[in-house]
């Protein structure tokens, strides 16, 4: 006995399934294998020791709060890496708060992570002030201002403007340009890799946001080139029209990666308008797929030479690392752009309620007329098109068919009609929306949805790997996370980040689905029965799949944005590494075998606050010399009741060693300071500034052998 045809087609379908199953399987093995080797390599990389990147001042010679028998003829300021100056990096106020001129800043012989300035001679005594503004090696401009004395401090100081150290409409618009260009970048990468390496049956939907990627980036970097500047010099955006600053702009390293990626953006247009006359049925050439690779990549070198991978620790591997993980970042999160896009024009609409629709029933052969032959009977499969210039009308009824399978098969009858038949035809057109059929383009729409699926999933792991190693390049210890502003925020990113990769799982699944339902005959021509407003509704599997798809994607893409968002917050943001290092103790520049730490104290009552200066000398291991100063709210020295000092090493459980300091008249003293070994030791300060007001602060400082 034959076997039937639906027992072939049931163990088929088994057959599809237990493939589709087993394909699921593996995927979240590898999923997980992924992520467990991501925290393996970040427990692995951890514990490394910090190092410097992103500019933060290393020391000053003569330091903050330094008391100077003479007048310096110049101040030197070291960095943890290269900076760049400017015009006005050095402004110095005497004790009245008058500028001083100052001679042209420039770099000490042979070390461009330093600032140097000459001072006039004569400068008298007193507390003098000093603001200085500089632009590290990764673009970002930094600033500061410390005091020194000559002779003795100044009583009293003047309230002495500084300056801004941004100007807030400047820096609100260069941040919005700065988004705009990283999501004009995933827009245009992601949405052209998608439309040659996915392939979608049309790509016209995908026009206007290739279109619009293009200008926006070319818009953003505009503007970013405009307000580079101001942005510099913390001034207002009125100081972008000065001719001489703009001109230090375009010679300048960020203004030169600007220009590079407008010089990018003409061939990336030739480009896209080649593209778009290609056929969507034709597969890319080699030159095309060459050609889009090699400037997306050289895009890619424009953020990754001008943000903290082009300075700091390992720069080639960062270099490298950053140019991937922003690659991965517009493949993943632009073609998800491109993904909704194509399911929003492919996908038919919900099903309109209120309608009555076919019941979800499979289509059956019409009833036999009493000669035998099959009744005729007419289908709801109509088209209506429009011909010539008349507006003349043709309807194309599919006519019923012989559960038997006639010679004919299927008869098909046109006739041009005008008037009430175009209304008719109409009618039955809409009654027939009722009930979606099943996509023309389904099985090429579905394979360019399980294109992508593949290129995210790699992308993903591409995303992780990079994402760890430039997580340890900015952090550098444990530490770090929850300590600084980088490391908060990296923690922040990491669960929309989890969210995200959460939603993709689950678009995933509605990936897997589509293609079942797709290469199965019986979903495709079977009907999924929907309530809506008590009235039933058919829609055929496959468009199941794609409404969900699309709503995950959509998903997908909201909690995108949240990372591109966090991802350039992060690229502006003072690094864990540098943020540790320039809180730790820095030896005294000028004062050999010595070292200084400042520690400021608030007890909470009006004029109790103020700051420790502490020197220690030799500041290394041994018997060392303690020298106290403390400065009250106004920046002179004052007096205290008490102030107590110890030194512990947690990392090799020893201390607290009190220093046991005696008021020596205007500081606190002592020679007996004896440091065992070498190590980054915790300085506790306690500071009585009456008998019952205290305050007790913390510093880290790093003991030499």
């Amino acid at each position: 006995m034959p076997r039937r045809r639906s027992d072939v087609t049931g163990r088929r379908g088994e057959g599809r399934d237990g493939a589709v199953r087993r394909g699921r399987v593996r995927r979240r093995r590898l999923g997980k294998l992924t992520l467990l080797g991501a925290v393996l390599v970040l427990l692995l990389l951890g514990g490394a020791s910090p190092a410097s990147a992103h500019a933060a001042l290393r020391s000053a010679d003569p330091a903050d709060g330094t008391v100077l028998k003479s007048a310096p003829g110049t101040v030197t300021l070291s960095f943890t890496e290269s900076v760049s100056l400017l015009d006005d990096s050095f402004r110095l106020f005497d004790p009245e708060g008058r500028r001083v001129p100052t001679g042209e800043p420039q770099h000490a012989p042979g070390r461009p992570d330093t600032a140097r300035v000459a001072f006039p001679e004569g400068l008298g005594e007193g507390t003098f002030t000093l603001a200085w503004r500089v632009v590290s090696a990764d673009s970002h401009p930094v600033s500061g201002a410390f005091t020194f004395s000559v002779g003795k401090p100044s009583p009293t100081m003047a309230a002495i403007d500084t300056g801004p150290a941004e100007n807030p409409t400047t820096r609100g618009l260069y941040d919005l340009a700065r988004y705009t260009s990283y999501g004009a970048a995933a827009l245009l990468i992601g949405t052209a890799a998608f439309a040659l390496l996915c392939r979608p049956p049309h790509t016209g939907p995908l026009r206007k946001p290739l279109v619009a990627g293009w200008w926006a980036l070319l818009a953003s970097t505009l503007a970013l080139l405009v307000l580079r500047a101001p942005y510099e010099t913390g001034t207002g955006p009125a100081s972008a029209f000065d001719p001489a600053a703009f001109a230090r702009t375009l010679t300048g390293r960020p203004g030169l990666v600007l220009l590079t990626r407008l010089a990018l953006l003409a061939p990336a247009a030739l480009l896209l308008v080649r593209l778009s006359r290609r056929p969507p049925e034709e597969k890319p050439s080699r030159a095309n797929l060459a050609a889009g690779a090699a400037l997306a990549l050289a895009l890619a070198l424009t953020w990754a030479g001008s943000e903290h991978a082009s300075a700091g620790i390992q720069v080639p591997v960062a270099m490298t690392s950053s140019v991937l993980h922003l690659l991965a970042m517009a493949v993943w999160l632009g073609g998800l752009t491109a993904l909704l896009t194509t399911l929003q024009h492919a996908t038919p609409d919900e099903p309109e309620t209120g309608r009555a629709a076919p019941p979800a029933t499979r289509r059956k052969a019409p009833p036999a007329s009493p000669d035998g032959d099959p009744e005729p009977k007419a289908k709801a499969a109509v088209t209506v098109s429009a011909e010539g210039s008349g507006g003349r009308t043709t309807v194309a009824a599919l006519e019923g068919t012989a559960a038997t399978g006639a010679s004919d098969g299927a008869a098909t009858s046109a006739a041009p009609v005008d008037g009430p038949a175009r209304a008719a035809a109409g009618a039955v057109g809409r009654t027939a929306a009722g009930a979606s059929a099943p996509s023309v383009d389904g099985p090429a729409l579905t394979a360019a949805v399980v294109r992508f699926s593949r290129i995210a999933f790699g992308a993903v792991v591409v995303l992780v790997v990079t994402g760890v190693y430039q997580s340890w390049r900015g952090l550098g210890s444990w530490t770090t996370l929850t300590g600084t502003e980088y490391g908060r925020l990296l923690l922040v990113k990491l669960v929309v980040v989890a969210l995200l990769l959460a939603v993709a799982a689950h678009s995933r699944r509605w990936t897997a689905r589509l293609v079942t339902a797709d290469a199965d005959p019986a979903a495709s021509d079977g009907k999924a029965p929907a309530e809506e407003s008590g009235t039933k509704t058919s829609v055929s599997a496959p468009d199941v799949c794609r409404r969900a798809l699309r709503r995950s994607v959509l998903a997908e893409v909201a909690v995108g944005i949240a990372v591109l968002v966090f991802t350039t917050v992060l690229a502006g943001t003072l690094p864990g590494r540098a943020a540790a290092e320039a809180a730790q103790a820095a030896p005294v520049a000028g004062v050999p075998g010595a070292s200084v730490t400042i520690i400021p104290f608030d007890v909470g009552t009006p004029g109790g606050h103020g700051k420790v200066q502490i020197t220690l000398e030799p500041g290394r291991v041994g018997q060392n010399a303690v020298e106290a100063v403390v400065y009250g709210p106004d920046g002179g020295l004052t007096t205290v009741p008490e102030l107590r000092l110890s030194l512990s090493l947690p990392a090799r459980n020893i201390g607290p060693i009190d220093a046991a300091l005696t008021n020596r008249g205007g500081y606190w003293g002592t020679d007996t300071l004896n440091l065992p070994i070498p190590g980054t030791w915790t300085m506790k300060a306690t500071v009585r500034v009456s008998e019952i007001d205290q305050a007790s602060e913390e510093r880290k400082v790093h003991i030499p052998r």
